[in-house]
């Protein structure tokens, strides 16, 4: 059964956080591209939408947009995902993982592209919380006579 490792990227907070999902919980994604977004609540993470980036496979191979299906294939790269050319123009034939998420893709990385809503009042009502929060009071201060 499919078990992937999803890494989800928030960008305004600068945080990623890993989620692990096993067997029913891990179906939803099978079948999707990358590219695609989808509901926050299947890696738990209600109200959000996250869009898929890439992953990799059982073996390490990256996931590449432009290859199509959820196969492995080996094809000329220029750059990009799967290759860092070392020299301007160097080609090289490598192997990469289509597009589409399988049951052999173990690691998917996904980033937040839109979180939940909170109404006006809400925001109000913890500002007012912050501001009726009281600092804490100094104790008051005894003089200390010494008696010689």
């Amino acid at each position: 059964m499919a078990k992937f490792k999803v890494i989800i990227s928030d960008k305004e907070a600068g945080t990623s956080k890993t989620v692990e999902l096993e067997e029913t919980r891990a179906m939803p994604l099978i079948g999707r591209k990358i590219g695609e977004v989808i509901e926050g609540s299947i890696v738990d993470l209600p109200g959000h939408k996250a869009q898929i980036m890439g992953g990799s496979d059982k073996d390490g191979f990256p996931m590449r947009p432009n290859v199509h299906g959820g196969v492995r294939r080996q094809v000329i790269l220029s750059g990009g995902v799967g290759f860092n050319p070392q020299d301007q123009g160097e080609r090289r034939r490598k192997t990469v993982r289509g597009n589409v998420v399988t049951d052999e893709i173990v690691q998917i990385n996904l980033k937040i592209v839109e979180k939940p809503k909170q109404p006006i009042e809400e925001k109000k009502q913890k500002k007012k919380r912050r501001k009726e929060k009281p600092e804490k009071e100094a104790e008051p201060e005894t003089p200390t006579t010494s008696s010689s």
